[in-house]
């Protein structure tokens, strides 16, 4: 008998001897034994070898390991001894990680990667790049910080910091990722996204240009609209030259952009938005024909009503000089709408938003129109307002199959708290930011994790009981927001703008403190640390290659891999051949009722993508990111019913992504070169080994994870 073993840390702890059967019985599981009763024998061999061994005081976990492969070896089990030698080897990097971050293995259950993504953007560090905090350094650093807000309200600092730091360590709530990197440091700086306005002159362009240097460096994101700059060749009357047009500056701000690193650590991503009817609107339709130029900007067309009913009726509408006012030409809409369906088709972009739907949902359309979003395209934003958003992981409000809605609502309360304190704290770059942030106050509180919790509750994505589910996720976040900020307001008052805004309707119930309380963000790198799918996003795929600059890893969706054990079908092999097809569909060795559950974005119809996108946003003040995907073999016309779709279904904008469009993109499947006409230039595309992502990709938006 074993009484006790010496834990790598020193400890000493009792023995469980059922702990080796199982690290066994795994093992053989992962290369497709069956046999449960030969894998305790094993386990019994193990433990009379070491009890029998000469081994010199307490036994360590090293120790017994090496004797479990030993036993394995002698006795044949070569497969199930390179499968354990390989979880081993995992685990050892997972614990020198830790360590490297000062902590001990007990103390941090955050994956390999997110501690990968945590070292190489979030943490703190000196100026010869040593790190002078580790996670849980970052988190009471955050906590500490946003929590400061209480003193200017009267509130307990102290008291209002332990909620926080409980909130976004236990796996509830990430507030986005400018927050994490900045709070309580000199940058301070902790939006995710900003709006910056762009009048026809040179001084306001290069103004903007200088301010968006400044927010990249922090980490925040830029959004603009390009429409009130005059078309090319437009005669320009203070120097009796001709216009260069919205195109030629929008490429001086992707120039710009190009030599800045946000927070040294990542580049800048911009949006940029032109109305339908600009008189240049088809150069800017086709100006990322080739994917080599504009590539710090994401591109969305702003299209009217009028746009859309011409489009339905197949009529002309007009191109207006925002300089003169003055119709310039009147174009049939079909031939533009075809010209962005088929651009979008080809490579993405640009996508669409539904400018007067954004606006019929503007709170204070007395201060000002709607005009451009943040580059993923789900927060509009006033000229100079930015936004503060998190997102609320419900994949760990799930236990036992069953979704915890007491505590969903405790920290919808908790986390929207959070997020107003988060504008009283953050330093602005501009003056104008700071006066109009403060005067809206607006906020976007989503979710990341949907994907996974529906895995947990075993439904499929896709089906009428996600769509319901999904209204009432959404529908009790709007609710319970708009609650907390109600109660924040009586302590604290409305937002300066609320007189005259759509909410001063005279009930006392919506006198709120924000003018916005939800959005629903891709949630790229905050996903990856909080290990869950993205945003509202289905699984982009069950198995896949992550590949950094230092190491290529072989992920497995954790939820299959936990069901496909327990269900006795998980193979190393089984692992391997899903990478290559990223689906689990067809496929004959899955149990079907585990195939139903385990749905991809690529599984989908493009109509589910928009049902479940419409479901959302009829809940969500701001917007939804949401990405429609299309296989390769996709047709212009699909993508222009996906608008259409969009559109008539209230939706505020959508993206779609034809696989394969682009040269450069973060997630490929794997497919037969000969399908494409030209060769890939993906960078991390491993086609004989299947689908491969960047070390921050979580799912969704394909350009931007912000």
């Amino acid at each position: 008998m074993i009484p006790k073993i010496r834990k790598r840390d020193g400890r000493v702890v009792d023995f469980d001897n059922n702990k080796v059967f199982q690290a066994i019985w795994k093992a053989a599981q992962a290369v497709g034994g069956e046999d449960q009763e030969r894998a305790k024998v094993l386990a019994d061999m193990v433990i009379h070898t070491i009890e029998n061994k000469q081994i010199e005081g307490i036994p360590s976990v090293e120790q017994i390991q090496d004797v479990v492969e030993k036993v394995l070896v002698e006795h044949g089990h070569t497969k199930t001894a390179k499968s354990f030698i390989l979880y081993r080897q995992k685990r050892k990097e997972l614990r020198e990680a830790k360590s490297l971050l000062g902590l001990n293995d007990d103390e941090s259950k955050l994956s390999l990667n997110a501690l990968k993504v945590l070292e190489g953007r979030y943490l703190q560090k000196d100026q010869q790049g040593n790190l002078i905090e580790n996670p849980k350094e970052m988190f009471e650093r955050v906590a500490r910080n946003v929590a400061q807000a209480e003193i200017k309200f009267q509130g307990n600092p102290e008291e209002t910091e332990k909620e926080f730091y409980e909130l976004i360590t236990s796996g509830y709530f990430l507030p986005n990722s400018p927050t994490l990197m900045n709070a309580g440091t000199k940058i301070q700086q902790l939006s995710a996204c900003f709006v910056l306005p762009i009048d026809d002159n040179i001084p306001s362009i290069f103004e903007a240009v200088k301010t968006t240097a400044i927010i990249h460096q922090s980490g925040g994101g830029t959004g603009f609209s390009f429409n009130r700059i005059r078309p090319k060749g437009d005669p320009v009357g203070t120097t009796g030259g001709i216009a260069s047009g919205p195109i030629s500056f929008l490429k001086v701000f992707d120039a710009a952009t190009e030599q800045i690193k946000q927070g040294g650590k990542r580049r800048g991503a911009n949006m940029g938005i032109l109305r339908v009817d600009h008189p240049d609107i088809l150069d800017f339709i086709t100006a990322k024909e080739r994917n080599d130029s504009i590539n710090n900007f994401n591109l969305s067309v702003a299209m009217t009503d009028k746009f859309m009913d011409a489009v339905e009726n197949d009529t002309t509408y007009d191109l207006i000089n925002p300089a003169t006012k003055e119709v310039v030409t009147s174009p049939r809409a079909r031939r533009v709408f075809d010209l962005i369906c088929t651009m979008a088709w080809k490579n993405g972009e640009p996508g669409v938003i539904f400018i007067d739907e954004i606006n019929r949902d503007n709170p204070t359309p007395h201060i000002g129109e709607l005009e451009s979003t943040n580059p993923c395209g789900e927060q509009p934003l006033l000229p100079f307002e930015s936004c503060n958003l998190g997102s609320i992981n419900l994949s760990n409000l799930v236990k036992e199959k069953q979704f915890n809605w007491e505590k969903f609502k405790e920290v919808i309360h908790t986390a929207t708290h959070f997020l107003d304190n988060v504008i009283e704290m953050n330093q602005y770059p501009l003056a104008d930011i700071d006066r109009m942030t403060k005067a809206n106050r607006k906020i976007g509180l989503g979710v990341m994790g949907f994907a996974d919790m529906l895995i947990k509750l075993r439904i499929s994505y896709g089906s009428s009981e996600s769509v319901e589910l999904a209204e009432k996720i959404m529908s009790t976040i709007d609710q319970e927001s708009k609650v907390a900020s109600y109660n924040l307001a009586k302590v604290r008052g409305t937002y300066p703008n609320f007189p005259g805004s759509s909410h001063d309707d005279g009930q006392e119930q919506h006198r709120y403190r924000n003018a916005t309380t939800t959005t629903i963000a891709p949630t790229g790198s905050i996903s990856v640390i909080a290990s869950c799918s993205s945003g509202i996003e289905p699984l982009f795929a069950i198995s896949y290659i992550r590949k950094t600059p230092q190491f290529e890893l072989m992920e497995v969706n954790p939820l299959f891999e936990e069901v496909a054990r327990a269900e006795g079908f998980y193979t190393e092999d089984l692992v391997k051949h899903v990478a290559k097809r990223g689906s689990v569909q067809g496929m004959e060795e899955i149990p079907e009722n585990i195939r139903n559950i385990f749905v991809t974005s690529m599984d989908l119809t493009p109509e589910q993508h928009i049902k479940m996108q419409a479901t959302f946003q009829k809940h969500v003040d701001n917007a939804v990111s949401k990405t429609v995907n299309f296989p390769f073999s996709a047709t212009v016309e699909e993508v222009a019913e996906v608008y259409k779709m969009a559109y008539d279904s209230g939706c505020k904008g959508t993206t779609i992504y034809r696989d394969g469009s682009r040269d450069v993109q973060v997630l490929n499947v794997t497919r037969n070169p000969k399908e494409t006409k030209e060769p890939k230039k993906d960078p991390i595309e491993k086609t004989d080994e299947g689908i491969t992502v960047g070390e921050e990709y979580a799912g969704g938006c394909t350009t931007c994870n912000l």
